[in-house]
Order: C-alpha cells, then sequence, then structure tokens
C-alpha cells in the first residue's frame, strides 16, 4: 500500500524570524540606557523619577484604555515602556509630575490606541504628546535647569563647547544632551539589526548641508547638529516602525523632508527647536510617501485572469 504524501500550505508570509514586538521593543529600552544613565550624571535622580513616572503612566493608560474597550491587552509588548521613555527623553528635568502624566495619557490614549493601536498609530506618540504639552505649557517645558540653576539651551543661546554638545554637559531635556549616549545606544540597535542607517544618516546628512549652504560656517554647522534634538530624534523617533514609511525609497525621502522641515523651523521659524514638528508633520505624509513611492512587487502572473 502506497503512501500518500500529503502538502499543506499556510497563508504568508514564510520566512520566520525570532523576532517578536516585545523582543525588539526590549531592544530599543536597553539601547536606551546608556543616555538614561548619563541624564541622571548630569541632572541627578530626578531625570530616572520623571521617566519612571512617564512610563508608569503610558503603561497604566494602555492597560485601561484596552481593558476598557475590550481589546487584548498588550502591554506586555513593551511598546508603552519605550513610548513612556521617549517622552521623558524629551522633557526638562524639572518638568511638574502631573504634567508629565497627562503627556502620557495623551500619547498612549489619543495617539496611539484610538487609532487601532500598535502600528496603526499615523504619528509618533511620545512627539505628539511632547507638542501637546508645549502648546499647552510652553513655560514649563521650555525651562531647562543644569546644575541647579534655570537658563538657556545652546540653541537659545548659551555658548558652550563641542565637546560638551557631545558630552552631554549642556542643559537641555533629559534625553537629547548626550550624543555620546545616544550613539552607544544606536550601536547597539544595529547590533542587533532593530534598525539600519538610512534615515538616521540621511536626515543628519540633509540637515547639515542644509544649515552650511543657507546659513553656517562649519564649525556652526556642527553645532546645529549637537544641539537640541537632532541626533535624539534621528536615531530613536525618525525611525519609528509604525510612523515612517515601508519601502527605502519612502524612507530617502521622509527623511529628506524632516531634514528640511527641521532646518526651515529652527532658521525662519519661532522655535529655536525644529525636530518635534518637523518629524510628526512627516509623520502625516507618510500614507502619501506610501502611495506613491512603492517598493517593487516580485511575483506578479504574467497573461492569464487577473
Amino acid at each position: 500500500m502506497k503512501k500518500r504524501l500529503t502538502l499543506s500550505t499556510t497563508p504568508a508570509p514564510h520566512i520566520r524570524t525570532p523576532k517578536t514586538t516585545q523582543t525588539i521593543m526590549l531592544d530599543v529600552i536597553i539601547a536606551m540606557l546608556p543616555a538614561l544613565a548619563a541624564s541622571i550624571y548630569f541632572f541627578g535622580i530626578r531625570s530616572l523619577f520623571l521617566t519612571l513616572v512617564t512610563v508608569a503612566a503610558c503603561v497604566l493608560s494602555e492597560f485601561a484604555i484596552q481593558k476598557a474597550i475590550h481589546k487584548r491587552v498588550r502591554v506586555r509588548d513593551l511598546s508603552a515602556v519605550v513610548t513612556g521613555m521617549l517622552l521623558a527623553f524629551n522633557l526638562p528635568v524639572e518638568f511638574p509630575f502631573w504634567m508629565a502624566i497627562i503627556g502620557g495619557i495623551f500619547a498612549i490614549v489619543v495617539v496611539k490606541e484610538l487609532f487601532g493601536g500598535i502600528g496603526q498609530n499615523f504619528m509618533n506618540p511620545a512627539l505628539a504628546a511632547r507638542v501637546f504639552l508645549m502648546i499647552n505649557w510652553p513655560a514649563q517645558i521650555g525651562t531647562f535647569t543644569y546644575d541647579g540653576v534655570a537658563g538657556a539651551t545652546p540653541l537659545g543661546g548659551r555658548p558652550t563647547s563641542l565637546m560638551d554638545l557631545f558630552i552631554g554637559n549642556i542643559p537641555g531635556t533629559i534625553g537629547e544632551v548626550s550624543k555620546l549616549a545616544i550613539l552607544l545606544g544606536l550601536l547597539y540597535m544595529l547590533y542587533r539589526q532593530v534598525i539600519n542607517l538610512r534615515m538616521p544618516v540621511i536626515y543628519v546628512a540633509t540637515s547639515a548641508i542644509l544649515f552650511y549652504i543657507l546659513r553656517y560656517d562649519l564649525y556652526d554647522t556642527l553645532y546645529q547638529i549637537l544641539s537640541g534634538g537632532i541626533i535624539l530624534g534621528a536615531v530613536f523617533m525618525l525611525t519609528d516602525y509604525s510612523s515612517s514609511p515601508m519601502s527605502p525609497q519612502g524612507q530617502i525621502v521622509y527623511a529628506i523632508g524632516a531634514a528640511i522641515l527641521t532646518v526651515v523651523i529652527r532658521l525662519y521659524g519661532g522655535y529655536p527647536e525644529g525636530v518635534s514638528f518637523a518629524i510628526i508633520i512627516m509623520n502625516v505624509l507618510v500614507p502619501t510617501i506610501d502611495k506613491y513611492i512603492r517598493p517593487h512587487v516580485f511575483g506578479v502572473k504574467v497573461g492569464g485572469n487577473k
């Protein structure tokens, strides 16, 4: 008696990977730890407390809203933790805790869950929350303290050296000041293949070229790149999976567009910093970019019925 060979097929995709949302988010959290450690070193233990507050606000908000609308609770995927950490990274160390909690609730409930949850949000939740807080409490989000003294950031007119800008010995939001720490996180994510260099490099390089062409010499161009949130935005927010284009060509357009907006806002707008506004504006344009710049499709049937 012959044995019959039975073949079974399953829906695409057929390429398997051990990576899950949880493992990817855990890698991002690990990549942010050097910047968090630098913030504690430069600003004190309050930066850790601020981060814990925003993380707790995001995690509890996600749990509550998913329970309320009878969705599967997915706080274990760690995406809310990443949002909370990124929100804290975009706040000054003395930012009031209660305002930070409101920002965390806004990021999760309004920007993320009301649009379908992870993978469906149309813009980066942490950046959207930062802009929301900036609009509602501009004085508090614009007050920076370093060594116990309130003062301006380098973008606001406080002169400092390029080395201080790189190391993080400056006023600013807690996650943006140490470019060294951010780059350590970048190296980890590259090693873990969480992101690639395409969007960060194009964004930073385009910004530098435009600063140099439009206004600055080489030194001042480097000063601009190392000041504010350009490096933080390039590494941790421009590369957000949910709110960036799918195709490599679309990602190039997206990064260039964000760079142009950043430079225009810094040079000609009313804010010394333009990274948050630039990235969320490009987030909104991602569906249009994906519509007109599509990846190559392989395996299309030639002839016959469509």
